[in-house]
This record gives structure tokens, sequence and C-alpha cells, in this order.
């Protein structure tokens, strides 16, 4: 049977590697899609991508291919998941693989060295919105699944199942609510999720803890109506200035959260996780120059940079729409503002205790004829997965024979949502192989996937999933 197997990877292998062009011009007319969830007005061509997933999954040899819609009426807006599955393995293991086919917005679209949504090649990279989050990483799925399927004349070495959803970048709130009412659709052995990426180039790396987060608005209401500065500046409430007054407070100079009791959970890493993070090549300057591109980094004190991306709390804020923001003057005192907040949880913490320390001292800090609403937009829990166990073996093994180095386990100082789901409701561990590079650029300008990488992707997970089955 071992044999067999090893054959099957083989061929399976040399079939990704003679298609690699085609595998590249279909992720091309994937990205040409402009999946964007956060956008109403994009509803139609989210669900395209969908279509244009489920149809491939279909064509490829996935059984029971199918649309899960996710629209209720709380949720107008929902976006279908894809689902699918693969059980003639008989004894085998089950294998869960996610994907998200929904992107972020493209903007500021001026920032764009190439269109958005006209996928482009240079420098051995292909640029686009979605090229690395998530798109080409979910097709390094679909296609390692073809190649298996290929190699086995319609047969896989391992049982699967596949669920690709359309929410990722809004909050995953459908996938959540499918996991908790249909887990018995998604029963796995492991999940698998290419959504995260390498340490370095060149170094195969596992992710085995990412961070929650809790996303906020802050809405400031002073007058009924927009007023004249000129006639009413002195006398009315300015909702700008009040969230300024709130925010100012919300942490110090030196970036430590001022929030009652917001620290009082956060869990240490371990002196062992510690200490493999100080192994890293990590060069301090090159991140702030390349990476980040300020003129000094900030974060609490006493802490390294890679501890206070992975495993300390954090509080940002995104926008502050309201007002006037126009060409030209005018001076109108906005009747009200709006702050959006967010806050990356590490374990111990818990989004509903961090939501509620938050909103109280927010509501405290409520300055004079101002009236404060602060709402929760969507949260997630954090994760650390341990690396103690068969699959994640089956993972290094296979990069180990992909990159020819040993494998390094890091955290995300990101969050995926979906993976504490898999952890609380379907009881399974998650595999995080991602193969995204640190200057990838994910969610902004020029966001790109280096090619080689998409290919190396492919294999991993072909002799992942092998040596699961295995």
């Amino acid at each position: 049977m071992r044999v067999e197997m090893d054959a099957m990877t083989m061929a399976a292998v040399e079939f990704a590697e003679k298609n690699q062009r085609r595998f590249v011009e279909e992720l091309k007319e994937l990205l040409r899609i402009p999946s964007v969830s956060t956008d109403p007005e994009r509803a139609g061509d989210v669900r395209r991508a969908a279509e244009f997933v489920a149809a491939e999954l279909k064509r490829i040899g996935m059984q029971h291919v199918r649309l899960v819609e996710t629209i209720t009426s709380e949720r107008p807006g929902g976006h279908p998941l894809v689902v699918a599955d693969w059980l003639e393995a008989e004894g085998a293991p089950t294998v869960l693989c996610y994907g998200h086919y929904d992107v972020q917005p493209a903007e500021p679209l001026d920032e764009w060295k190439s269109p958005p949504f006209e996928p482009t090649e240079r420098d051995g990279n292909i640029y686009a919105r979605g090229a690395v989050d998530d798109k080409g990483q979910m097709w390094m799925h679909v296609k390692a699944l073809e190649s298996l399927f290929a190699a086995g004349g319609g047969k896989l070495p391992v049982n699967v199942r596949v669920v690709v959803e359309g929410e990722e970048e809004v909050g995953g709130e459908g996938i959540a609510a499918y996991v908790r009412e249909h887990g018995e659709e998604l029963k796995a052995d492991v999940a698998l999720v290419s959504d995260t990426e390498m340490f370095a180039a060149d170094l195969p790396t596992l992710c085995v803890g990412l961070r929650g987060m809790i996303y906020t608005e802050i809405e400031a209401r002073g007058a009924r109506t927009d007023l004249h500065s000129g006639m009413y500046g002195g006398a009315a409430p300015n909702p700008f200035v009040a969230l300024a007054q709130v925010i100012v407070q919300l942490k110090d100079a030196e970036g430590k959260i001022l929030i009652p009791g917001f620290y009082d959970k956060v869990a240490t890493p371990t002196d062992a996780e510690l200490k493999a993070w100080k192994a890293l090549p990590f060069d301090e300057e090159h991140y702030r120059e390349t990476e980040v591109g300020s003129v000094s980094l900030t974060g609490e004190a006493g802490y390294s940079v890679l501890e206070r991306t992975w495993a300390r709390p954090t509080l940002d804020v995104h926008g502050m729409p309201g007002g006037f923001t126009g060409a030209g003057a005018k001076t109108v005192i906005p009747a009200k503002a709006v702050a959006k907040v967010s806050m990356r949880l590490v374990p111990d913490m818990t989004p509903a205790e961090s939501f509620a320390q938050y909103k109280a001292y927010v509501e405290r800090l409520c300055p004079k004829g101002i009236v404060l609403e602060v709402r929760m937009i969507h949260s997630g829990d954090p994760i650390v997965v341990s690396t103690d166990n068969e699959y994640v073996r089956a993972a290094t093994d296979a990069m180990h024979t992909v990159f020819g180095k040993e494998t390094v386990f890091v955290r995300g100082g990101g969050s995926i949502p979906i993976v504490g789901d898999f952890v609380r409701e379907l009881k399974i561990p998650t595999v995080m192989m991602g193969f995204g590079l640190p200057d990838d650029n994910l969610h902004a300008p020029n966001e790109k996937f280096h090619l080689a990488n998409f290919y190396r992707g492919i294999e991993s997970i072909v002799r992942f999933l092998s040596g699961v089955g295995a």
C-alpha cells in the first residue's frame, strides 16, 4: 500500500509540474472577478466567484458540490458557501480543506501599479487583489486535489471535504453559523487552512497561533443636524472632537492600552516558544524599512517585535467617516461621526469580556454634550494549536521534502475566526500551512503571490494529503 501511495504521490507531483501554466491562467480568471464581500454592489460578482469555484471542484472530480446560502432575515447580505466532498477512501482519515474566495476592497486604486482585478505577472509574482489572500492559496488546494485525482485514476488517497466561504473579510458569520448548525456535514479528522504566510522566503512555516479580534464602531452624536461653525462654533458639541478626546485616552504614548482590566487574562508564551522566536532569521531594521516603511517602530516597551505582533493585544483606529471630506472648504459641525476601532486579542482573552471592558470604559469617557453608542461589528477568538499530532508531522514532512529545510513554527498576528470554530464546534485540530510572504501586501495596494510558492504550495499539499492518507 505504501509503495502504491508513493507512486500516486509522484505521479500527482509530475502532473502538477506539467500543468503549472494552466493552473496560473485559471487562477487569473478567478482573480478577474471583483468578489469584494464588503461592497453590496459587488454581490453579483461575489456569487460569480462562488460559482466559478464550484464548477471547478465538480470538474476535477469532487462530489456533492453545491452552494449553501447564508442569507437570513438578520443577514440579508450573506454570501454563499461552496461545499463539496469525496469520501470513498475507505479506512483513511478525512481532511477538511478550507479557503475563502472573497477579497478586500482594492482602494486606493491610484497606488496600484497595474489594475487590481487584471492579474499581471512581474518579477516572478502575480499581482492582483486576492492573489495571496486567499484566492491563490485556496486554488492550491483545488489544484492539489486535481493532481491527485489525475494520478489516482479518479481516486484520492484520503477522504476530503471542502468548504470555501465568501465572507471571511467581513467576519465569517455565515460559515460560523453553518459549522454550528450543520457540523455533521463537515465532520473530519483534521482541517487544512492555507491563509497564512511563511516567515521568510524559502523557509517552510506552520502557523500555530492566531490573535483573535473584536471590530467595533463608536458613534458620537451631538446636535440634531449639521451646523454652521461660524454661527454655532463655541456652543455646539463637535462629534469629531469628542471622538478624538475618547480615542486619545484608549492607549498611552508607549502603546499600552489603558482599558481597565484589559491585560488581566493575557497568557504569556512558553519559554520554548520565546526561545524559538529568538532563533528565527528576523532583522528588525529590515522589517521597519521594507515591510512597515516608517521612521521608527512603536509598541509596548519590554517586548520584542515578534512578541508585540504575535502574543500581545493591540488597539487600532481604522477610519473616522463623517463630516465634510470633499475638495475645498465647508465649515460644518457634523451632527454625528463614527470611529472604526479594532482590538487584537491573545490567549486567554475572550471577545465578550474584552468588548464589555472596552465599552464600559469608552462610555465613561463620553464628553459633555455628546451621546456615544459603542457597537460590536464582528469578533473572533484567539487560538493556539498543539504541534504534537500526526497531522502536523505529515505537514512538516511534506514541506521538508519540497523545501529541503526544517519547518519553523510561528504565530500569526492576524485572525482567522473559522479556526476557532473548527476547534470549538468540530473538535478537530487545524494545520495552518500557508505560502504567502511577509511582503505580499495583503489588504494593501499591489497585493501579490510569489509564483514559485504557488507551485511549491501545490506540491506540499499533494504530499500532505498523501501523507495523511498513508
